[in-house]
């Protein structure tokens, strides 16, 4: 039997923890399946899966033979696309998954200009604020915003995200304005569900003094954009990317405050998975990305913004 497609189906096994589901993916009864790993095993003389009858887990061997088979699929997947160079158009559907107000915002409008550019290309993209699986879910590519923990997938940084704390001007009329970040205590703040900072707003000064604050507030949301329509009514202060708040401090609708006192940078992530790192629909979509935001059209100044006393 081919060496390669021994490899090829632990691989797949072992990503999906099941031979049913890796074999439909590759197309394999599962007998074969189960086949082609047993005479990988029996070839190296060890076992590299564990199978019980809910599920697949890797051995310590299989753990450490996964690494080095990833590497050598994505090696020969590298060495078959530079041999057929120019002649491998992308083509197919590409599915994507991005977050709500950024795909509204930035990712939707990007998907016209990159179809006419490649039109053999189709896409479907799906929007949520929630930490999609990859693998388990489909998705060839997914857009990212924050800190990535993942280890498991190829990740591309494609552009900065800044953070700023706004609220209302009818707001800050009736409760004031935040000098330091440990005023916000004394303030609604309105959070976020799905913060990649975690519980907590952190703050650094010009000296690098760091302030962590635990928002407290009448309203927590598992979107950004119905935390900023709140915030606009006077609810209260949120935390909010700069894709997110850009075109409300530009309408008044919201001003800055603390914009002394900075806070996590975050940016903008391309991933996907090991094992389809350098599928042509996938690197051209990427790289797509990167060209149009080299220059963020999101970022805001970062200058002084809110109202002083007498607003």
């Amino acid at each position: 039997m081919d060496r390669l497609a021994h490899i090829t189906t632990f691989v797949a096994v072992a990503e999906a923890e099941s031979f049913s589901v890796a074999a439909d993916r590759l197309g394999l009864s599962r007998a074969m399946a189960s086949k082609h790993v047993q005479s990988l095993e029996d070839r190296l003389g060890v076992k590299l899966l564990e199978r019980t009858t809910r599920r697949v887990r890797l051995t310590e061997a299989g753990r450490r033979y996964l690494d080095r088979a990833r590497r050598l699929l994505h090696d020969v997947e590298v060495a078959d696309t530079e041999a057929r160079g120019e002649r491998l158009a992308p083509a197919g559907l590409l599915r994507v998954n991005g977050p709500v107000s950024f795909s509204r915002g930035y990712l939707a409008a990007a998907i016209a200009p990159f179809l006419r550019r490649y039109p053999e290309l189709s896409v479907d993209l799906t929007v949520n604020d929630r930490m999609v699986d990859l693998l388990e879910e489909g998705y060839d590519v997914a857009v990212r915003i924050g800190r990535l923990t993942d280890s498991t997938l190829i990740a591309r940084r494609l552009a900065p995200v800044g953070l700023h704390l706004a609220a209302s001007p009818d707001y800050l009329a009736l409760r004031g304005t935040p000098r330091h970040p440990s005023d916000l205590v004394d303030h609604a703040c309105l959070a976020y569900a799905y913060s990649v900072e975690g519980p907590s707003w952190r703050f650094a000064d010009a000296k690098g003094e760091i302030v962590g604050v635990r928002p407290r507030g009448p309203m927590s949301a598992n979107n950004g954009e119905i935390l900023t329509e709140a915030a606009i009514a006077g609810a209260g202060i949120l935390q909010q990317p700069d894709f997110v708040l850009a075109p409300h401090f530009a309408a008044g609708t919201l001003v800055r405050i603390l914009p002394d006192w900075q806070t996590p940078d975050l940016a903008v992530h391309a991933v996907h998975h090991q094992s389809r790192h350098v599928s042509a629909k996938i690197r051209v979509f990427i790289d797509y990305l990167a060209e149009i935001w080299r220059v963020p059209p999101w970022r805001i100044d970062t200058g002084p913004s809110e109202p002083r006393d007498g607003y």
